[in-house]
Protein backbone atom coordinates (compact mmCIF):
# COMPACT_ATOMS: atom_id res chain seq x y z
CA UNK A 1 0.00 0.00 0.00
CA UNK A 2 1.58 3.52 -0.90
CA UNK A 3 1.43 6.64 1.82
CA UNK A 4 0.24 9.42 1.06
CA UNK A 5 0.82 12.67 3.10
CA UNK A 6 -1.69 15.81 3.02
CA UNK A 7 -0.63 18.47 4.70
CA UNK A 8 -3.06 20.86 5.94
CA UNK A 9 -5.89 17.55 6.61
CA UNK A 10 -8.08 18.64 9.12
CA UNK A 11 -10.67 19.96 7.27
CA UNK A 12 -12.21 21.28 4.23
CA UNK A 13 -10.23 20.52 0.94
CA UNK A 14 -7.83 18.38 3.25
CA UNK A 15 -9.73 16.51 5.13
CA UNK A 16 -11.48 15.41 1.63
CA UNK A 17 -8.01 14.28 -0.09
CA UNK A 18 -7.07 11.85 2.62
CA UNK A 19 -10.40 10.51 3.12
CA UNK A 20 -10.58 9.57 -1.10
CA UNK A 21 -7.27 8.50 -0.86
CA UNK A 22 -7.87 6.36 2.13
CA UNK A 23 -11.19 4.69 0.59
CA UNK A 24 -9.34 3.78 -2.77
CA UNK A 25 -6.21 1.78 -0.26
CA UNK A 26 -3.60 4.38 0.37
CA UNK A 27 -2.19 4.49 4.24
CA UNK A 28 -2.68 8.03 5.17
CA UNK A 29 -0.54 10.73 7.11
CA UNK A 30 -3.01 13.52 8.00
CA UNK A 31 -1.08 16.23 9.18
CA UNK A 32 -2.82 19.44 11.07
CA UNK A 33 -1.75 22.39 13.09
CA UNK A 34 -4.32 24.40 15.57
CA UNK A 35 -6.97 22.17 14.16
CA UNK A 36 -6.83 19.25 16.76
CA UNK A 37 -10.06 18.02 17.15
CA UNK A 38 -11.44 18.09 13.48
CA UNK A 39 -7.69 15.59 12.85
CA UNK A 40 -8.50 13.49 15.50
CA UNK A 41 -12.51 13.05 14.27
CA UNK A 42 -10.92 12.48 10.62
CA UNK A 43 -8.22 10.12 12.11
CA UNK A 44 -11.35 7.93 14.00
CA UNK A 45 -13.02 7.62 10.74
CA UNK A 46 -10.03 6.78 8.34
CA UNK A 47 -8.29 4.08 11.05
CA UNK A 48 -11.77 1.47 10.42
CA UNK A 49 -10.41 1.40 6.33
CA UNK A 50 -6.68 1.80 6.32
CA UNK A 51 -3.44 2.52 8.50
CA UNK A 52 -3.50 6.06 9.21
CA UNK A 53 -1.13 8.30 10.89
CA UNK A 54 -1.74 11.85 12.73
CA UNK A 55 1.30 14.49 13.14
CA UNK A 56 1.00 18.19 14.44
CA UNK A 57 3.29 20.21 12.47
CA UNK A 58 3.46 23.72 11.55
CA UNK A 59 4.86 23.35 7.86
CA UNK A 60 6.03 26.76 7.84
CA UNK A 61 8.61 25.44 10.09
CA UNK A 62 11.30 23.89 8.31
CA UNK A 63 12.24 21.80 11.47
CA UNK A 64 8.57 20.48 12.27
CA UNK A 65 8.39 19.72 8.52
CA UNK A 66 11.91 17.46 8.97
CA UNK A 67 10.61 15.78 12.35
CA UNK A 68 7.33 15.27 10.79
CA UNK A 69 9.32 13.13 7.96
CA UNK A 70 11.55 11.73 10.69
CA UNK A 71 8.48 10.31 12.53
CA UNK A 72 6.62 9.43 8.95
CA UNK A 73 9.64 7.12 7.98
CA UNK A 74 9.99 5.44 11.24
CA UNK A 75 6.17 4.40 10.92
CA UNK A 76 5.62 4.00 7.33
CA UNK A 77 9.56 4.25 5.86
CA UNK A 78 8.75 7.05 3.69
CA UNK A 79 6.31 8.39 1.31
CA UNK A 80 5.05 7.56 -1.80
CA UNK A 81 2.16 10.75 -2.55
CA UNK A 82 2.46 14.17 -0.99
CA UNK A 83 -0.47 16.95 -1.37
CA UNK A 84 0.41 20.35 -0.62
CA UNK A 85 -2.97 21.70 0.50
CA UNK A 86 -2.02 23.36 4.00
CA UNK A 87 -2.53 27.23 3.23
CA UNK A 88 -3.85 30.49 4.70
CA UNK A 89 -5.77 33.47 3.08
CA UNK A 90 -6.26 37.12 4.11
CA UNK A 91 -8.27 39.50 2.09
CA UNK A 92 -6.78 43.18 2.40
CA UNK A 93 -5.78 46.18 0.75
CA UNK A 94 -2.70 45.61 -0.57
CA UNK A 95 -1.55 49.03 1.04
CA UNK A 96 -2.78 47.93 4.31
CA UNK A 97 -0.40 44.57 4.18
CA UNK A 98 1.98 44.27 7.10
CA UNK A 99 5.02 43.14 6.72
CA UNK A 100 3.86 40.25 9.49
CA UNK A 101 1.08 39.14 6.61
CA UNK A 102 3.03 39.43 3.91
CA UNK A 103 6.18 37.37 5.78
CA UNK A 104 3.42 34.93 7.39
CA UNK A 105 1.31 34.39 3.90
CA UNK A 106 5.40 33.37 2.54
CA UNK A 107 5.88 31.05 5.11
CA UNK A 108 2.78 28.95 5.09
CA UNK A 109 1.72 29.15 0.98
CA UNK A 110 4.94 28.87 -0.51
CA UNK A 111 7.94 27.93 1.97
CA UNK A 112 5.89 24.98 3.75
CA UNK A 113 5.23 23.65 0.27
CA UNK A 114 9.18 23.54 -0.18
CA UNK A 115 10.11 22.16 2.89
CA UNK A 116 7.79 19.34 2.60
CA UNK A 117 8.90 18.71 -1.25
CA UNK A 118 12.27 18.82 -0.25
CA UNK A 119 11.67 16.27 2.68
CA UNK A 120 9.78 13.81 0.60
CA UNK A 121 12.47 13.60 -2.32
CA UNK A 122 15.30 12.08 -1.11
CA UNK A 123 12.88 8.65 -0.26
CA UNK A 124 10.90 9.38 -3.89
CA UNK A 125 14.05 9.50 -5.47
CA UNK A 126 15.72 6.50 -4.20
CA UNK A 127 12.52 4.59 -5.04
CA UNK A 128 12.56 6.06 -8.23
CA UNK A 129 8.56 6.67 -7.54
CA UNK A 130 7.02 9.64 -6.03
CA UNK A 131 3.84 11.72 -7.12
CA UNK A 132 3.71 15.74 -5.57
CA UNK A 133 0.22 17.47 -5.94
CA UNK A 134 0.36 21.09 -5.10
CA UNK A 135 -2.79 22.48 -4.18
CA UNK A 136 -2.38 26.62 -5.59
CA UNK A 137 -5.66 28.76 -7.11
CA UNK A 138 -7.02 30.60 -9.87
CA UNK A 139 -6.10 33.47 -8.30
CA UNK A 140 -2.67 32.53 -8.32
CA UNK A 141 -3.28 32.26 -12.08
CA UNK A 142 -5.01 35.61 -12.85
CA UNK A 143 -4.26 37.57 -9.69
CA UNK A 144 -7.13 38.28 -6.84
CA UNK A 145 -7.88 42.36 -6.06
CA UNK A 146 -7.49 42.53 -2.51
CA UNK A 147 -5.46 39.53 -1.94
CA UNK A 148 -2.28 40.11 -3.78
CA UNK A 149 -0.09 38.55 -1.10
CA UNK A 150 -2.33 35.47 -1.31
CA UNK A 151 -2.10 35.60 -5.01
CA UNK A 152 1.69 35.69 -5.46
CA UNK A 153 2.45 32.83 -2.81
CA UNK A 154 -0.10 30.83 -4.91
CA UNK A 155 1.43 31.76 -8.37
CA UNK A 156 4.93 30.74 -6.65
CA UNK A 157 3.15 27.24 -5.98
CA UNK A 158 2.79 27.48 -9.73
CA UNK A 159 6.63 28.39 -10.42
CA UNK A 160 7.57 25.71 -8.31
CA UNK A 161 5.75 23.23 -9.74
CA UNK A 162 6.89 23.31 -13.46
CA UNK A 163 10.71 23.57 -12.17
CA UNK A 164 10.59 21.12 -9.70
CA UNK A 165 8.55 18.87 -12.69
CA UNK A 166 11.24 19.22 -15.04
CA UNK A 167 14.18 18.68 -12.28
CA UNK A 168 12.52 15.14 -10.97
CA UNK A 169 11.33 13.76 -14.56
CA UNK A 170 13.77 10.75 -15.30
CA UNK A 171 13.46 9.76 -11.54
CA UNK A 172 9.80 8.50 -11.65
CA UNK A 173 8.60 11.70 -9.92
CA UNK A 174 5.56 13.85 -11.47
CA UNK A 175 5.22 17.00 -9.89
CA UNK A 176 1.27 18.79 -10.69
CA UNK A 177 -0.46 21.75 -9.30
CA UNK A 178 -4.28 21.71 -8.82
CA UNK A 179 -5.45 25.09 -8.94
CA UNK A 180 -9.13 25.67 -7.77
CA UNK A 181 -11.56 28.06 -8.14
CA UNK A 182 -14.02 28.99 -5.10
CA UNK A 183 -14.56 25.97 -3.03
CA UNK A 184 -17.17 25.93 -0.30
CA UNK A 185 -15.08 25.46 2.36
CA UNK A 186 -14.40 27.86 5.87
CA UNK A 187 -11.25 29.62 3.98
CA UNK A 188 -13.94 31.28 2.22
CA UNK A 189 -16.58 31.94 4.51
CA UNK A 190 -15.31 35.25 5.07
CA UNK A 191 -17.44 36.23 1.38
CA UNK A 192 -20.92 37.12 1.95
CA UNK A 193 -23.83 35.22 0.34
CA UNK A 194 -24.17 38.12 -1.89
CA UNK A 195 -20.63 37.95 -3.05
CA UNK A 196 -20.44 34.30 -3.52
CA UNK A 197 -23.93 34.59 -5.58
CA UNK A 198 -21.81 37.11 -7.59
CA UNK A 199 -19.13 34.61 -7.82
CA UNK A 200 -21.85 31.76 -8.63
CA UNK A 201 -23.05 33.95 -11.66
CA UNK A 202 -20.12 34.62 -13.27
CA UNK A 203 -18.67 30.98 -13.04
CA UNK A 204 -20.03 29.07 -16.75
CA UNK A 205 -21.36 26.15 -14.69
CA UNK A 206 -23.45 28.30 -12.65
CA UNK A 207 -22.16 26.23 -9.35
CA UNK A 208 -19.58 26.84 -6.22
CA UNK A 209 -16.83 23.91 -6.39
CA UNK A 210 -16.97 21.39 -3.41
CA UNK A 211 -13.49 19.44 -1.35
CA UNK A 212 -14.72 16.39 -3.48
CA UNK A 213 -13.78 18.00 -6.82
CA UNK A 214 -10.38 18.76 -5.49
CA UNK A 215 -9.92 15.56 -4.32
CA UNK A 216 -10.90 13.02 -6.93
CA UNK A 217 -8.41 15.23 -9.04
CA UNK A 218 -5.82 14.56 -6.90
CA UNK A 219 -6.63 10.93 -6.47
CA UNK A 220 -6.28 10.80 -10.15
CA UNK A 221 -2.89 12.29 -10.46
CA UNK A 222 -1.66 10.09 -7.56
CA UNK A 223 -2.82 6.85 -9.93
CA UNK A 224 -0.31 5.09 -12.16
CA UNK A 225 -2.51 6.27 -15.07
CA UNK A 226 -1.42 9.65 -14.31
CA UNK A 227 2.35 9.26 -14.87
CA UNK A 228 2.33 10.61 -18.29
CA UNK A 229 1.32 13.54 -16.72
CA UNK A 230 3.70 16.36 -15.16
CA UNK A 231 4.65 20.23 -14.85
CA UNK A 232 0.88 20.85 -15.76
CA UNK A 233 -1.59 22.81 -13.55
CA UNK A 234 -5.16 21.78 -13.59
CA UNK A 235 -7.73 24.49 -13.28
CA UNK A 236 -10.73 22.94 -11.29
CA UNK A 237 -12.83 26.21 -11.47
CA UNK A 238 -16.13 25.50 -13.30
CA UNK A 239 -14.58 27.46 -16.27
CA UNK A 240 -14.54 30.22 -14.82
CA UNK A 241 -10.67 30.87 -15.34
CA UNK A 242 -10.35 29.43 -18.78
Amino acid sequence: MRIALVTGASKGIGAECARLLAKNGYRVVINYNRSQNAASDLFDELKKITDVQMIKADISSSDEVKEMFSEITYNFGGIDILVNNAGIAQTKLFTDITDDDWNKMISTNLSGAFYCCRAALPYMIRQHFGRIINISSMWGQIGGSCEVHYSATKAGIIGLTKALAMEEALSGITVNCIAPGVIATDMNSCYSDEDMNAIKNETPTGTIGTPFDIARTVLFLACDDASFITGQVIGVNGGFVI
